[in-house]
């Protein structure tokens, strides 16, 4: 699965790696037979009617095409709501069907309730995510702890993959942006990711016109609570990861007595304005980086690319610029897409190993590598297809953003960023560049307290470069109930990556009982 707040280097890499934060790295588990998942499958759920309970049809054949199989003993049930597309003004324009997917355990007893899953983005499949995350703790999914007590439901948020989706962008304009050159230099290479970032947001525009403005935060929050209110629960339990930790926030502003129980893994800060949340990324980004480089130096046996990595990846983004690898499908390996792959490579820690073997085998003449991880991050298909995932995260970030910068203070950060975050400041920094252009209204979201809420978990990561751990404290703070809870560690997210967050967060889940304060887990 994908990665998630956005450069656009491309013009839209920053778009997924930028201000909002990033979608969960959730991978999942290999068919029977060792191959690739399936691509995802759309619901046969009945139409919904909007403030009614939600009518659940099975459908096992969603985990068959992701994954080929559904977990042992789970079941696996299909809905929508319908929401309005204007909350705002709920009686006219139309409405949204939000799919949603309940997984239940055979074993389940003393159900608590459910547990709404977002894994971040924005963008990213909630569907997907909850049948990867129903195939159990040994695969990187839920402890059986949590899957014993409440039904697991993933949604897709309006305007993503089943749930209305955004879908303006062109596979080639996909394509353009991630190729393009990461920190354009000349005054040409500038203007060229000008001109592609402008026609992606005009045709975006001239598409969906003013209903771009209801793809918001703020509108896909509300949505969280007719979703609350259809599967039956009184009030909310709910896990969100990188975006849908800006998600569950905004929601528990909203909403607080409708919270029972949130845990935010991976911090967005809401107060911090549109450049203050790209820069944070650079920030991020560049120190996680910077730990890659450490782990390659003291396990050289591991890094091909072992004693200096940050030489080696700036050295084959040089020579990519005059002489890009040919990949086997014909595209050219170019500083953008190897650009996109180093940023693939630190969302996980067992990303490292496979960044320093991609660049080795770069230099080696073999591309392989670089795109493998590079597709891993842009949701792109062996058959050159993307899913939606950029079109909605660019239709989300914008609309919540009145604050995009012109292209001339986008040119000056360019610079001054490059100087203070040599890999990734330029980028960005161009990586707002989209929402400069974007037609759509604005829709902030709101930054304050969540008064009446109950006590909520933020999880924080001391190594997470797309939403870095500073946040964390951040959020808790704004929340005014926000308890931290701490893992010193890599990658991005840490549920459920190590058992001391997995014992702490299933406790609060289950018990509601909130970590103690100040509670930091060891990396292993």
């Amino acid at each position: 699965m994908p990665r998630t707040s956005r450069p656009v280097l491309a013009a839209l890499v920053a778009a997924v790696v930028v201000t909002a934060g990033c979608t969960l790295p959730v991978f999942a588990p290999e068919d029977s037979d060792g191959a690739a998942p399936k691509p995802p499958a759309g619901s046969k759920a009945p139409p919904a009617v909007p403030g009614t309970q939600a009518q659940w049809t099975p459908c096992p054949e969603v985990p068959q095409e992701l994954v080929g199989r559904g977990a042992q003993n789970m079941a696996y049930d299909c809905a929508s709501v319908a929401v309005p597309r204007d909350w705002n003004a709920p009686q006219s324009g139309g409405t949204y069907d939000v799919a949603m997917i309940r997984i239940r355990s055979n074993d389940q007893g003393d159900r608590i309730g459910s547990l709404l899953i977002n894994p971040g983005g924005p963008g990213g499949s909630g569907i997907d995510t909850a049948v990867y995350l129903s195939f159990g703790q040994a695969l990187g999914g839920l402890p059986t702890e949590v899957t014993n007590r409440f039904d697991i439901i993933g949604f897709d948020p309006r305007g993503v993959g089943r749930s209305s989706p955004v879908k303006c962008i062109s596979d080639k304009d996909q394509d353009a942006t991630f190729a393009a050159p990461p920190d354009p230099r000349s005054d040409e290479e500038f203007q060229q990711v000008v001109a592609l970032n402008k026609r992606v947001a005009e045709g975006c525009g001239q598409k969906y016109g003013d209903q771009l403005g209801t793809f918001s935060t703020e509108q896909a929050a509300r949505d969280m609570d007719a979703i609350r209110s259809a599967v039956g629960d009184a009030k909310t339990t709910y896990l969100g990861f990188s975006y849908g930790t800006l998600l569950g926030a905004t929601y528990a502003q909203l909403f607080p007595t409708k919270v029972r129980a949130l845990v935010l893994d991976g911090a967005i800060n809401p107060k911090q304005d549109f450049v203050a949340g790209s820069e944070s990324q650079a920030k991020g980004f560049e120190r996680a980086f910077t730990n890659f480089t450490a782990w390659c130096r003291a396990t050289p046996d591991k890094c091909p690319i072992a004693p200096d990595a940050r030489k080696a990846v700036t050295d084959a983004l040089a020579k990519a610029k005059v002489s890009p690898v040919q990949g086997d499908d014909g595209r050219e390996a170019t500083p953008g897409w190897i650009f996109v792959a180093v940023i693939s490579s630190l969302y996980t820690e067992s990303g490292w190993q496979q960044l320093a073997k991609a660049v080795d085998d770069l230099q080696g003449g073999d591309a392989g590598g670089i795109f493998d991880l590079a597709d891993q991050y842009a949701d792109r298909k062996p058959d050159g297809t993307y899913s939606n995932l950029f079109d909605a995260n660019l239709a989300v970030n914008c609309a919540d953003t009145d604050q995009a910068p012109s292209v001339e203070r986008i040119r000056q950060l360019q610079g001054e960023w490059r100087a203070k975050y040599p890999l990734f400041g330029a980028s960005l920094a161009l990586g707002m560049m989209p929402c400069t252009f974007w037609p759509g209204k604005r829709d902030p979201y709101p930054a304050g307290a969540a008064n009446g809420a109950p006590p909520i978990v933020v999880v924080g990561t001391t190594g997470d470069p797309a939403t870095p751990y500073e946040n964390t404290a951040q959020l808790a703070g704004m929340l005014g109930t926000g308890h931290v809870l701490t893992w010193e560690g890599e990658g991005h997210t840490a549920y459920p990556s190590t058992q001391c967050i997995v014992t702490a967060v299933d406790r609060y889940l289950i018990d509601l009982t909130v970590p103690p304060e100040g509670r930091r887990c060891p990396a292993r």
